[in-house]
Order: structure tokens, then sequence, then C-alpha cells
């Protein structure tokens, strides 16, 4: 790359720790965050597990400091708290000083609260408050104003690849010379719309999701923040900034196969790899670790492998895991989840553990990383795919 795309700052919230902090000690202690549905409603909270949150939304607010009268939903709450780390930990004290955006990613937007009261906004008037936060650009327009961030301010949903969409984005902004740093990443709470839908998918699992198994029965929902800061070669130098490592390539193609479905061959995400790997200037032997998307759907698993065969060969793929078992499938902002937990890898030389596998897969020879491994590692290749087949990869190096 002509100019190297630094990461300053990362924050998080997720079912694993309200911070970058706690969710590090889960990774490293093997503590996963699927649990029964305690806080939200549905008639499903029997009988299907979840990475859920256990902070109502009543004290995400409080955490915040909002006024009781405020109108963020879940999904901009989580937000809030995961840009305000990420912010922090940058150490960026005037967030205009410099051309600075934010690109946040969402899929359920303020579902979580506009699906609650769709058919009593007449009857409750005091909730047509939450009307305008249906919209998937409300929640960034809010996480901006909270931070307040007066830049370039963007969403993007493509799925579960939205903040990997994010983070090539920002990449591209700071590349082009529009912007010299930018907030980057996702957000997406459970919803009652997210929940059936998968389920009427059938690629919900009803116990623990277990990635790349040959038993493996479908997914775990989760819910999540995840940011990243990204600042250019430029305000690192002039500020002598920490750097926690480099976003070194990116890559998107679309498959065009399937609504929901993975391709066979895996081609979106053979591209997508391939994509990345070629702006990283990397060779395909420099990739340390795999932070795989994993999802533990019988589809995905077996397009993922197969792509990552045609990459890399069937002798040769490099160790690889997929945290999800850890946090559940956080939808659009899995990818900016998996980013720090790629960042972390590198920071702390280790590999986080694939939950819950016992058995290889039966079509090729791939056994994921079992347990927390030691390892050096300088480049991190991390995938995320979403529905209609768009395919994204992110490779983070060290320096």
């Amino acid at each position: 790359m002509s100019q190297k795309i630094a990461i300053t700052g990362m924050g998080i919230i997720s079912s694993i720790g309200n911070n970058v902090g706690e969710n590090l000690s889960s990774l490293k202690n093997g503590k996963h965050g699927i649990s029964d549905i305690e806080l939200f409603e549905t008639r499903h909270a029997g009988n299907i597990k979840t990475g859920e949150i256990k902070l109502s939304n009543e004290e995400l607010a409080q955490k915040l400091q909002l006024d009781e009268g405020n109108n963020a939903t879940r999904t901009s709450l989580l937000g809030m708290i995961a840009a305000k780390e990420a912010i922090e930990s940058a150490d960026i004290l005037n967030i205009n000083e410099y051309k600075t955006g934010l690109i946040s990613s969402t899929s359920v937007g303020g579902m979580d609260i506009t699906e609650k009261y769709f058919y009593s906004y007449e009857e409750i008037p005091e909730k047509q408050k939450y009307i305008d936060s249906h919209d998937a650009g409300s929640s960034s327009l809010l996480i901006a104003d909270y931070l307040g961030l007066k830049g370039i301010v963007s969403t993007i949903s493509t799925a579960c690849s939205s903040a990997a969409n994010a983070i090539m984005t920002g990449a591209k902004l700071i590349k082009n010379g529009i912007l010299d740093r930018v907030i980057v990443g996702g957000t997406d709470s459970l919803s009652k719309f997210t929940l059936n839908g998968f389920n009427t998918l059938m690629i919900l699992t009803d116990s623990y999701n277990t990635p790349f198994d040959n038993n493996r029965k479908g997914l775990n929902l989760g819910e999540a923040a995840a940011f990243i800061v990204l600042e250019s070669d430029e305000v690192v130098k002039k500020e002598n900034k920490k750097v926690l490592g480099y976003l070194s390539g990116y890559g998107n193609a679309n498959d065009a196969h399937h609504q929901t479905a993975s391709s066979e061959n895996g081609q979106g995400a053979y591209l997508a790899m391939e994509k990345a790997l070629k702006i990283s200037g990397l060779k395909k032997e420099n990739i340390d670790y795999i932070n795989v998307h994993g999802t533990a759907t019988p589809n995905n698993d077996l397009s993922e492998g197969i792509a990552m065969i045609r990459i890399f060969g069937e002798n040769h793929v490099p160790e690889f895991s997929s945290t999800k078992a850890f946090t559940g499938h956080t939808l659009a902002a899995a990818a900016g989840v998996e980013a720090i937990f790629s960042v972390l890898a590198m920071q702390n030389n280790m590999i986080f553990p694939n939950l819950n596998f016992k058995t290889k897969m039966e079509e090729f020879d791939l056994v994921p990383v079992t347990k927390l491994t030691e390892k050096e590692i300088n480049h991190v290749l991390s995938n995320s795919f979403g529905f209609g087949g768009n395919c994204s990869t992110l490779i983070f190096s060290k320096s």
C-alpha cells in the first residue's frame, strides 16, 4: 500500500465483556457468552440461546449519562459505548481537530424498539420519537452526535459483512486524502425480526454453535458493538501516536449465487481473500492466522473451507479459528468484533480457540485451533460474509 493505515484505538461491548480488556480476558480463559435469553422479549426465550449482553437499555443509558428523555435504541446505545472507548483509547481529546469521520454499520438499526411499538404509535404518542430510529442511519447519527463529531457520517448495511465494508471504506477515505482519521465498525442488537428470520431459515442451533465441526447445526445470534480508529501516517507521526496495528489489506467481492447461501465453490470468499492479499502486498505464506467467518452453519463453513483451500492449498491453510462460539454471530457488528480480536491476537501473540469443536468435517482435512495457542503473529486475515453473497476480507499487520 502506498500509505499505511494505522489502528490507534479500539472499543467493544459484547456478551463476553463490556470493554476491550474484559473481552480479552474471556478469550484467554475460554469464557463464552452464549446463554439463555433473559432481557430480550421473545416467545423463544426458553429454547434459543444467544450472545446476549446482560445490561438493560436503562443501564446502558446510565453508563452513557444520557437524559431520561433520550430516543436512543439499543443498537445506538451499544454503539455509543464502543465508539467512546475507541476514541478514549486513541487518546483523541478534540475529535474535530483533524478531518474525522464515522463509518458505522448495522443491519437491524432501531428495530429492537420500533418493532415493539409498530402497532401502537397512534395510541402511545410519546413513543413516536422512536419512529425515525428505524432508519439504519439514525444510529450512526446518534453515535456521531454523542461523540461531538462534525465530520463525514455514513452508514453501511451489507448484512454480516457490514463492519468489514465500513472498515474498508474508512481506509479508502484516508488513502485518498478525504479524511485524516475515521472511526469504523458496527453495532447490532437482538431483535425479533432477526431472531425469527434466522429461525425460519432453520440455521439457528438449539444448543451452542460448533464452527467447522462435522455435526454443526447452526449459529447462535449475538449482539455487540465494536469500533476501531484508523489514522493516516501523517497524523500518527505528527502526534507521535501509539499504533496498535495496521490495516494492510482489504477486498470485497460478490458471488451473486443466492439470497442467503454461499456458493458451493466459495467463489466470493476466494475473490475477497485474493484481492485483500494483492492490496496488502503480502504473500499467502505470510498469513499467520485466519479469523474465519465460521458461523457454524452447514453451508458457510463448507464454502469458506473450500475457498481457503483454493487460496492456500489443502496442506498449507494457516492456523484458523472462529471466535463466534464466544460471542455468537453479531451480524453487522461481527467484522468489527473480529477486527479487534485479530489485533488482540497480534498484540498478545496468541490464537484464540475455536470452542466446541469435536469432529473434523468429512469434506476436507481442515481442523481449527481448539486451545489457546501461543505463536508469533505478524499478519491476520479476517473473513466476513453476508447474505446476498457479499464477501469481505481484511488483513491486519503488526507493522
